[in-house]
This record gives C-alpha cells, sequence and structure tokens, in this order.
C-alpha cells in the first residue's frame, strides 16, 4: 500500500518537476536562478508567505550547483 503522503506528491510532481529539480547543466542552472528572482519579487522578505520554503529550496539547490561547477573568483 503506497503511503498517502506519497501518492499526493505522485499526484503534484508531474506539474512542478521542471521547476524544482537538481541542475546539472549552466542552462538548467540559469533557469533556477531566473525562478528565484521571481519568487524574491513575489516574496520579499515575508517569511510567512507560502513560498516562502520553496525559495529557500531553490537557493539551495542553486548553491549546490555553483559549490560544484562554478570556480571561486579571483582576488
Amino acid at each position: 500500500m503506497i503511503n498517502p503522503e506519497i501518492k499526493k506528491v505522485a499526484n503534484i510532481w508531474p506539474g512542478v518537476s521542471n521547476i524544482i529539480f537538481v541542475p546539472h547543466t549552466e542552462k538548467e542552472y540559469n533557469h533556477l536562478v531566473s525562478f528565484l528572482d521571481n519568487l524574491i519579487d513575489e516574496v520579499g522578505e515575508d517569511e510567512n508567505h507560502p513560498l516562502a520554503s520553496l525559495m529557500d529550496i531553490i537557493g539551495s539547490l542553486i548553491e549546490k550547483y555553483e559549490n560544484e561547477h562554478v570556480a571561486e573568483l579571483s582576488d
């Protein structure tokens, strides 16, 4: 029997999987950066906004990509 939480996520995942993903290419990275910019415009500094935690998740995915693929800037 499938867990109710997994069933709920399985029903909505196809609609959000093109928005929430681990970026593996520069194009995917740029897509997430653009999406995060739009989220920031929408959420602002409202920690109670329903999308505030999504902003954190997307930011973490971007940070992971940058740590693995973006060379450190020289001083």
